[in-house]
């Protein structure tokens, strides 16, 4: 599985760092200016060893901004911190815990401000190349050398730049449909689909059984942005998603006829009350929606059983919920098997100590991996870590990740920041009926000429 990982990534990342090096160097593209709502606390000391020595015993204070706002990342990640403190009584680690998308909005604020944590939520790709060109990320290739052969070799180049270091991968998967067993059965649907078509067919059943079939937070855009994205890869395949990259354009005629198929989807009517306005967390939500029974399936990460059941009952613990793969869609020239998705890292701040860096290896220890794969809430990628998943659901992801022939990063972060934003706007415009498949390439080719 590893080998097959590495080859995954490679092929992500050549597209990612294609697509973003052709880009632009500003980093003007989060919507909105003002800091969102914080929680920001630090942390005191528990017990526990580390892994490297690189840190002095000088008092030093190590700023940690990351996102996970629910349980069990909140907690496993709060517990790392006060073990490895526990370890170096002279580090303190202070922590800012944020939802994902007030994160981007603070983040953008600091860093125009040139205000940077030393350790960061990044997704790599596109965004990170900018932050990298604007010296606003560190290279720490040389620091990490005690501790990078505990990491997969493909997934550290989610976080490489040039060859170069500046972050942690601890976190890889890829998009798929989740489902709920009882509320399909009760449609009298007996297997997931495998075909587009016979998904439509799908969401027909639910509705004639009064069943919600979709839920959706087309609120903050990117899940919106998922369904587009998938249907682009079945319909044109790997080439064209890659050729899209070089070319800056969505000129090929299968990001047309994503966009038209998925308007087959959205005249079906087949999302939850308010989906337009609903966000991803929270309890008027998309991972709610879900966990609540109030609609049978969406189309999200490997972190939608954790997200899902911080916002209501536990689906999988009991037995209810499902995972399949983005379907075929007949005629598509894309390798039903290729996957859209991508993972999480941690990036270091331009300022940050050496302390940051050892931070970072113990947190990606296979000790601290182990227990964040046996939450069922995210799928390390960390040497040695794998065998302590036991959820079927994820099971089947880790499966289908390591026989992906490939994988498409999601899209607003494999292009630069502002290409990224166009596809995200243009796509919740056409969900909402004020936009149409011409007018999402219209606004990426647009996009990408002003960069």
């Amino acid at each position: 599985m590893r080998r097959g990982l590495s080859k995954l990534m490679l092929v992500l990342t050549v597209l990612a760092v294609v697509a973003a090096g052709c880009g632009g160097t500003s980093s003007d593209t989060t919507e909105g200016t003002t800091v969102g709502t914080t929680a920001a606390t630090t942390t005191t000391a528990g017990s526990v060893a580390t892994t490297t020595t690189t840190e002095s015993m000088e008092p030093v204070t190590v700023n940690w901004w990351h996102i996970e706002n629910n349980d069990p990342g909140l907690s496993l990640w709060q517990q790392a911190a006060d073990d490895y403190m526990a370890e170096h009584p002279n580090v303190t680690i202070s922590i800012n815990v944020q939802e994902n998308e007030a994160f981007k909005t603070a983040l953008q604020t600091n860093l125009q401000a040139g205000d940077v944590p030393d350790i960061f939520q990044s997704w790599g790709g596109g965004v990170l190349r900018e932050q990298v060109d604007a010296g606003l990320v560190q290279d720490i290739t040389s620091l990490a050398q005690e501790c990078i052969d505990q990491l997969e070799p493909g997934a550290l180049t989610m976080m490489q730049v040039d060859g170069k270091l500046y972050g942690f991968p601890w976190d890889l998967g890829i998009v798929g449909f989740w489902y709920n067993k009882t509320l399909f059965a009760q449609a009298g649907i007996e297997a997931p689909p495998t075909t587009w078509t016979e998904l439509l067919d799908d969401v027909q059943k639910l509705e004639d059984a009064g069943i919600t079939p979709i839920a959706l937070g087309a609120g903050d855009k990117w899940p919106a942005m998922f369904w587009y994205a998938e249907l682009a890869l079945r319909i044109g395949g790997a080439e064209v998603m890659q050729q899209a990259a070089i070319n800056h354009n969505f000129d090929d005629p299968a990001f047309l006829k994503a966009g038209e198929m998925l308007q087959d989807l959205i005249a079906m009517d087949p999302f939850q009350k308010g989906f337009l306005a609903a966000g991803w967390d929270g309890p008027d939500g998309q991972a709610a929606a879900i966990a609540n029974s109030e609609a049978a399936f969406h189309l999200m990460g490997h972190w939608a059983p954790g997200t899902q059941s911080a916002n209501g009952p536990d689906l999988a613990a009991t037995g209810e919920l499902g995972w399949f793969p983005f379907p075929a869609v007949e005629g598509g020239a894309g390798d039903p098997m290729d996957a859209f998705g991508g993972g999480n890292g941690y990036a270091v701040g331009k300022d940050a100590p050496p302390e940051a860096v050892d931070f970072l290896c113990y947190l990606t220890s296979v000790p601290v991996a182990r227990e964040l794969a046996a939450t069922g809430s995210r799928l390390p990628v960390t040497i040695g870590a794998e065998d302590a998943i036991t959820d079927p659901n994820l099971a089947a992801v880790i499966t289908a990740r390591g026989e992906a022939p490939y994988v498409q990063l999601y899209l607003d972060q494999a292009y630069p920041p502002s290409v990224g934003a166009a596809v995200n706007d243009s796509i919740q415009a056409l969900f909402a009926g004020t936009g149409t498949p011409q007018d999402v390439v219209d606004a990426v080719d647009q996009a990408w000429a002003n960069e």
